[in-house]
């Protein structure tokens, strides 16, 4: 029994020792865990994933006693000023690094050499004016940079040519006066660029030709009135251009994005007036188009439809008034239309190519008129998505304030009418007028909706708002200076919703008689001249009065005196032209002989002297 008890006792006794054992190892290892992370006081620290917090502490220095293990350092939001030449030397395995927030108005180089590894870097938020060459040398695996909200005037040349594998650079929100033509040289994998612009006097066309493979740009306050010619040619691999907050920007010449093969435009809270269609038409791969807070209030018909791919359409926030019938021709894709916040009264399905691929109408907000036009939306309301904001009815007296929602299918008809446009006076109406007199058709109609008038000429074609024979906002046909081939019969189409009215008008010019057929005009005394107008029938003489002779006498001499002064006037500032010419004369004595009768007799000689003179 003893034995036993012994024996008992000493296995009690090893395994004490062997939880000791155990124990003391497993202080030791944390011990030593506890040692290589010694966190800086202020700051907490993540063994798991390996990172170090100091946000929100008082640092004006980056701290020394940083953990080299660390993969994640946050020092955002404290009071660093000045980042020294090889900073972060000792550490090595750090991959994010953020810095935003401070006041940090100077980076010298190579302030972040020895971060081989560093994946991030965020500097927004701080007080930096100008970047110095060489700060950013040795992050050769640096994926994003992020210098917004700085005050940045200047970009370098050669800023960020250690940054080979830069793929996303954001500068937004600075105050950028200049770009070197080779700021961004190195930067060739770079896919996406954020830049603020409020005080560019250009688009920094040279500096973005180092961008190769560029797939998003992004332009935040530019200064510019007018997005120049050829502003982006040599980003050929863009898909994603926005140009936003630039309150200036009031057009697109017309090669603007000339060279670019977007998917995805994007341009607003900007000062455009109408649709940027000629820039627009080469872009056969846009899908996605937004033009919002723009004070745009025509989308005209028939001129979007080279944009075959177009899925999106987006126009919120503007001054549309309205969208034509046609407007959305050609989009035979189109899934999302939102011209939300306009002063839209209707919209009409004649602008649309087809309704049937639409999937989401953005309607809200919008004066609307709810009567026959509009039947379609509410026929369509269960399958389209309106983002949980249903059109209203806003100036209709009878259904003011109904959301298209609550329409009972079996009364739509009768809820959503229009009534077939009227012309009002339907006197017949021809006119005979001579040569050039001006003649005016007056149409007027009425109808709900209020229809639009249009005129038809003899040829059967529309007559537009412009030229000789024109129609007239007020539903008035105009035809100045009446001309015979003018003659023939005008139609008067009165049209809305509903249908439309219809007016024939005939016009008849008569020509000038022949000149064969006037007498010839003869002067007879100057007394004799009437003050009164000429006949134009060739049965009387074409009278003539002192006071328009004298007039066409001084006219024809002002003329004669006009032409040869500015003759005079030009040979003067011609020879003035030619320099100052200097005047000499050379005088040469030639000698001749002469002979007398006598002297040739004799044999004798008598000299005489002539004088050549010559003017040069």
């Amino acid at each position: 029994m003893q034995a036993g008890y012994q024996m008992l006792e000493g296995t009690a006794a090893h395994l004490w020792m062997c939880w000791r054992a155990l124990y003391l190892l497993a202080a030791g290892l944390a011990l030593t865990s506890e040692t290589r992370w010694l966190c800086p006081s202020s700051c907490r620290c993540n063994t798991s994933v390996l990172e170090v917090n100091c946000s929100g502490s008082p640092f004006t220095n980056v701290p020394d006693a940083l953990p080299p293990e660390a993969q994640l350092l946050n020092l955002s939001n404290n009071t660093i000023k000045i980042l020294v030449h090889q900073q972060f030397r000792k550490l090595t395995p750090l991959l994010h690094l953020d810095l935003s927030g401070n006041l940090l108005v100077l980076i010298e180089a190579e302030a972040f050499s020895g971060l081989q590894n560093l994946l991030t870097l965020k500097l927004s938020r701080n007080f930096l004016k100008i970047i110095p060459v060489g700060a950013f040398a040795g992050l050769t695996s640096l994926k994003l940079l992020d210098i917004s909200y700085n005050q940045i005037l200047v970009l370098l040349d050669f800023t960020f040519r250690d940054l080979e594998a830069l793929q996303f650079f954001t500068a937004a929100n600075n105050e950028l006066v200049f770009v070197a033509q080779q700021a961004f040289t190195g930067l060739a994998g770079l896919q996406e660029l954020d830049l603020d612009g409020c005080n560019l006097t250009a688009v920094p066309t040279e500096a973005l030709t180092q961008l190769t493979l560029l797939r998003s740009l992004r332009f935040y306050q530019l200064g510019l009135t007018t997005l120049p010619n050829y502003a982006f040619h040599h980003l050929i691999h863009l898909k994603d251009l926005l140009i936003s907050n630039c309150p200036k920007l009031e057009t697109l010449s017309g090669n603007s994005l000339f060279g670019l093969n977007l998917t995805s435009l994007t341009i607003t809270h900007c000062n455009l007036h109408g649709v940027p269609y000629i820039p627009l038409h080469h872009l056969v791969y846009l899908v996605y188009l937004d033009l919002s807070f723009n004070p745009i209030t025509y989308i005209h018909g028939n001129l979007l439809e080279d944009l075959l791919r177009l899925q999106e359409f987006h126009l919120v926030g503007g001054s549309l008034i309205s969208i034509e019938i046609g407007a959305f021709k050609g989009l035979t894709q189109l899934k999302l239309l939102n011209v939300s916040g306009n002063v839209l009264t209707t919209l009409e399905v004649g602008a649309f190519h087809s309704v049937d691929p639409l999937k989401t109408l953005g309607l809200d907000k919008n004066p609307l008129t709810c009567d026959c036009r509009l039947i379609w939306v509410v026929r369509k309301r269960l399958s389209v998505d309106f983002s949980g904001h249903p059109p209203t009815c806003t100036t209709t007296d009878q259904l003011e304030g109904w959301n298209f929602l609550d329409f009972p299918d079996n009364d739509l008809q009768n809820l959503l009418s229009c009534r077939q446009p009227r012309i009002l006076n339907r006197k017949s109406q021809g006119v005979r007028v001579e040569q050039g007199h001006t003649v005016v058709f007056h149409c007027s109609a009425e109808g709900d909706p209020l229809p639009s008038v249009s005129w038809i000429n003899p040829q059967l074609k529309q007559i537009s708002a412009i030229g000789r024979i024109r129609s007239l906002s007020n539903g008035s046909l105009e035809v100045r200076y009446a001309q015979p081939h003018d003659s023939g019969t005008y139609i008067c189409v009165a049209s809305n919703a509903a249908g439309n009215d219809s007016l024939l008008v005939g016009l008849l010019v008569q020509a000038f008689p022949s000149s064969s057929s006037k007498k010839q005009f003869r002067l007879k005394d100057w007394s004799a001249f009437p003050s009164a107008s000429p006949s134009v029938t060739g049965n009387h003489k074409l009278p003539f009065d002192v006071k328009t002779l004298l007039i066409a006498v001084t006219i024809g001499f002002l003329s004669f005196f006009s032409s040869v002064s500015i003759c005079f006037v030009f040979m003067f500032f011609w020879s003035k032209g030619k320099g100052q010419i200097k005047h000499t004369a050379t005088i040469a004595y030639v000698p001749r002989s002469t002979m007398s009768s006598n002297s040739r007799q004799t044999g004798n000689y008598m000299e005489t002297g002539r004088f050549t003179m010559k003017l040069i």
